[in-house]
């Protein structure tokens, strides 16, 4: 069911919901299959018995209709996958974020210069402290990696010590024979707590004519033993560019590491396409910080999938 939080000026939207609104910007008629949430935006006061919707949704409607740069959080954990992002649209910034086992994801609207800080807590980067480790960097091939992951999945009942054992012999059997990688590489697969990969799309150039433009980068959390840049393959992905020869590499990084990556993931204001300068300007007053958005905060503050579904 969809709602509205007045307190914080937060939305709850399935797809469904936005989709209903789509038809109604577009002076359609609401297909029959979108009956259902046609009537709960009308029940919850986001519509009206006209299908015009509230003043309230003016401004995410807007930015969801017409965006300037749309960032996308594909996160794979426990419950499966989660969808988050953030979408920069014409003087406005709005988030959003699901919940496992909901159709709907909760929309609000972000100040600019909170925009790093919201793709951060997407992903619950954390300033802990971490284990060492026999090697900061595994380079493999994706054959060795579904190796480790389809033994994690036949481990249930085994000691921890066990499975380890277990999963790096599998690794070494699949061509890994670098002892400290393998054991490495044993480790992040069994304390893998989730992976995840973060897009950025904007309206840019290509040697001079517009053309969308999209970069991305992609993370394994493994709790204690901190994070991990997969560099090998990089993203974007593209679908069937993955096959078992495809080079892994994992390399660590620490908080601050992510940080930026994620920073460095926004386009800068060279970046996209020749537009009115009533529009450039409306679009560069909703990115956060015009002139210092390279430079790294300090980071977070510190506290005492698997097979061809890619992880992270």
């Amino acid at each position: 069911m969809p709602s509205y939080d007045s307190t914080r000026g937060r939305f709850r939207l399935a797809e469904q919901h936005l989709a209903v609104l789509g038809h109604r910007i577009e002076g359609e008629e609401v297909p029959a299959e979108l009956a259902g949430p046609d009537r709960e935006l009308r029940e919850t006061g986001l519509t009206d018995e006209a299908g015009d919707f509230s003043i309230l949704l003016a401004p995410l409607v807007s930015t969801l209709r017409a965006p300037a740069v749309v960032l996308h959080v594909e996160a794979l954990g426990e419950h499966g996958t989660l969808h988050h992002g953030v979408t920069i649209g014409d003087g406005y910034v709005y988030s959003h974020e699901s919940w496992p086992g909901s159709e709907e994801s909760e929309y609000v609207r972000l100040e600019p210069n909170m925009l790093v800080w919201a793709l951060a807590r997407m992903v619950n980067l954390q300033g802990e402290e971490y284990e060492e480790v026999a090697t900061p960097v595994v380079e493999t091939t994706m054959a060795v990696l579904d190796a480790g992951l389809d033994t994690l999945d036949g481990l249930p009942g085994l000691s921890a010590e066990d499975g380890l054992a277990r999963i790096a012999e599998a690794l070494r059997g699949a061509g890994l024979t670098r002892k400290p990688q393998a054991a490495t590489l044993a480790k992040l697969v069994a304390g893998m707590r989730s992976s995840w990969r973060m897009t950025a799309a904007w309206k840019g150039h290509d040697e001079g004519k517009p053309a969308m433009q999209v970069r991305g980068f992609a993370v394994w959390d493994c709790g204690p033993l901190g994070y991990w840049h997969r560099e090998l393959p990089s993203e974007p992905i593209l679908p069937g560019q993955v096959d078992d020869t495809t080079p892994l590499k994992l390399v660590r990084v620490d908080p601050k590491q992510v940080w930026q990556l994620i920073t460095d993931l926004l386009p800068t204001e060279e970046e996209f396409a020749p537009e009115p300068v009533g529009a450039a300007r409306a679009r560069r007053d909703a990115l956060p910080g015009a002139n210092d958005r390279r430079e790294a905060p300090p980071g977070p503050p510190r506290r005492a999938g698997r097979g061809r579904q890619m992880p992270g």
